[in-house]
């Protein structure tokens, strides 16, 4: 059976984006005849608000993308993720990390196309006496072989990526004890028996890491499609500071019907923008027509042409 899922972060009130990612993953699963598991993303505690959650869940709920499993909040999960860290260090692939903020952001720090940092590796070699020098504060990092991953995206096609040149050791535990959000997303996914994780393409780099997790720990991945970025005006990624795309506002001025409807045109389910409920997308939902390319969603615009009606 297909099992998708829809892992919101309670950080703020949910925009169009949050909400194409979970239709998408919603009509994927649903298409197939199968469930969707809702996990909440919890695990930054000093962002996330239970004021939040409550009204996620009652975005999806007016929407009509309900679930059919309702996961553990990530929160709740940390005897899983201490297991796998055990497991993980018993295969001797764990160190301590000591570096600062200011020495990972040093400017001869290596970055990633996209800008991320790649870690230079700078305490895989301490020795026992080196780290006792060193504050008790720390996180833990993973070591990465020198190996390519490749997969083939549902969406965008065939993917590689180098761990070692083009992402670097990881984190993996956090210095506050948390674990990081790598290691969360598998081990949660593995747990809640997910076959297909629909997801924004920005993170699409991280999708081999993440497999090769999966591998390390002798656990089933899940097939990956990666949706296009909605962009705001300016070519930003929509965020919570949108508050003309978020549900907060859309809710006080459309149906539901019209935001579902908004994002199946403008990613390719339907050939126009008409008012259409999610239930009604099912029979014809297809990734074949799903769009690739990012997409721009122009508050303005949409607040004048539709926000109080045709």
């Amino acid at each position: 059976m297909v099992r998708g899922r829809f892992a919101p972060s309670p950080s703020g009130r949910m925009h169009l984006g949050n909400v194409f990612s979970a239709m998408l993953a919603w009509l994927s699963a649903k298409s197939g005849g199968g469930e969707i598991v809702l996990r909440v993303e919890d695990l930054d505690p000093a962002r996330s608000r239970r004021e939040h959650v409550e009204a996620i869940l009652d975005d999806l709920r007016w929407l009509g993308l309900d679930w059919d499993i309702r996961a553990e909040d990530q929160s709740r999960r940390g005897a899983a993720y201490a297991e796998a860290l055990e497991r993980l260090d018993g295969m001797g692939l764990l160190y301590p990390c000591y570096c600062s903020r200011d020495q990972l952001h040093a400017a001869s720090a290596p970055h990633a196309s996209d800008g991320r940092i790649i870690y230079a590796g700078t305490c895989r070699s301490l020795t026992a006496a080196q780290r006792a020098l060193k504050p008790p504060t720390r996180c833990l990092r993973i070591r990465v072989p020198d190996e390519t991953i490749a997969f083939a995206d549902g969406l965008q096609g065939p993917q590689a990526l180098a761990l070692q040149r083009e992402w670097g050791d990881f984190i993996v535990r956090r210095a506050d004890g948390v674990a990081a959000y790598q290691l969360a997303v598998v081990v949660d996914d593995a747990a809640c028996g997910v076959t297909e994780v629909v997801r924004g393409r920005d993170l699409l780099s991280s999708t081999p890491v993440q497999l090769w997790l999966y591998r390390v720990l002798g656990l089933t991945p899940p097939a990956f499609y990666h949706v296009p970025m909605l962009l705001s005006a300016d070519g930003r990624r929509l965020s919570k500071r949108d508050r003309a795309l978020d549900l907060g506002e859309l809710r006080g001025h459309w149906p539901p019907e019209r935001v579902t409807g908004l994002l199946a045109w403008r990613c390719g389910l339907i050939d126009r923008w008409e008012d259409v409920p999610p239930r009604e997308l099912v029979a014809g939902f297809d990734w074949r027509k799903v769009r690739r390319e990012d997409i721009v969603m122009d508050g303005d615009t949409l607040a004048r042409d539709r926000l109080h009606g045709d």
